[in-house]
């Protein structure tokens, strides 16, 4: 063997020396020379590695209070810190919150993210806006189950009576004793002619459930009209749909609030 072959041998032996793992916490990481002389860091201390979370993370929403009671109970600690925000219609719970004695993560988090209703979008996407009367007794007939004053039967005879007049040309109106707006029509059609009237409630109560889950509030919904050479557009104006909204949010704070132990702040907390 030349002198040359010896030390490429020994070369080699201390390259294969060099690139040898060694271990600078126990079981967790590990740093590695390569052959270009550079140190690698390989961590194996991940749940990959060690099938074992270090632990828990990630935000879970949910959509009533009672799902809301269910993972707070399930994972909440003495440090676990509530929030509730009016404005975003929102409750947050940070699970792993600084505690009085020693700091925590603060990445575990519960939000209870409340759904509207179809039925209350509904109701709002149409407030304040007039339509023409198949629309506007079209709308009624939907929503029937949600009128409470007058009740769904007589709001179902004035929704019939709107589209039996779609045709007839409205000259005008005038407000009744009884509360009701009347109006009157001419009308030359096949199945009717001559002058007619008829009546609709200045105001009507709805109740309607804001959120998935939610019970049903009320709401005071007043008539509007217009009349516009002879033809008759309806609508109505919702009394104070916001309020009623966060009226919603507050019993659904006060139902959490019930069930658990920590006192609710109101906020939001620290990202």
């Amino acid at each position: 063997m030349t002198d040359t072959d010896t030390s490429v041998q020994a070369v080699s032996a201390l390259a294969q020396q060099a690139l040898a793992p060694k271990e600078v916490q126990p079981g967790s990481i590990y740093l590695v020379a390569n052959a270009q002389g550079d140190i690698e860091e390989f961590d194996l201390t991940g749940p990959s590695y060690t099938g074992v979370l270090d632990r828990k993370t990630g935000t879970t929403t949910v959509r009533d209070a009672a799902s809301f009671l269910t993972y707070y109970a399930k994972h909440h600690d003495d440090a676990t810190e509530v929030y509730s925000d009016v404005e975003q219609l929102s409750v947050t719970a940070v699970l792993n919150a600084h505690g009085p004695a020693a700091a925590d993560f603060g990445d575990h988090r519960l939000t209870l993210g409340l759904r509207r209703t179809k039925a209350w979008q509904d109701w709002l996407s149409r407030d304040g806006k007039l339509l023409d009367q198949d629309q506007f007794a079209n709308f009624l007939e939907d929503q029937l189950p949600y009128l409470e004053t007058p009740d769904a039967a007589t709001m179902l005879e004035i929704a019939q009576s709107i589209k039996a007049h779609t045709k007839a040309e409205f000259q005008s109106s005038s407000r009744l004793s009884s509360g009701e707006r009347k109006f009157v029509f001419t009308e030359d059609t096949t199945a009717t002619a001559g002058k007619g009237d008829m009546a609709i409630p200045e105001t009507f109560v709805i109740a309607v459930p804001p959120f998935e889950g939610a019970a049903a509030y009320k709401m005071t919904a007043r008539f509007k009209y217009r009349l516009d050479r002879g033809v008759l557009l309806l609508g109505y104006k919702l009394e104070q749909p916001e309020e009623r909204l966060k009226a919603a949010f507050t019993d659904v704070v006060a139902a959490i609030g019930e069930g658990i132990d920590t006192p609710i702040l109101n906020g939001t907390p620290a990202a």
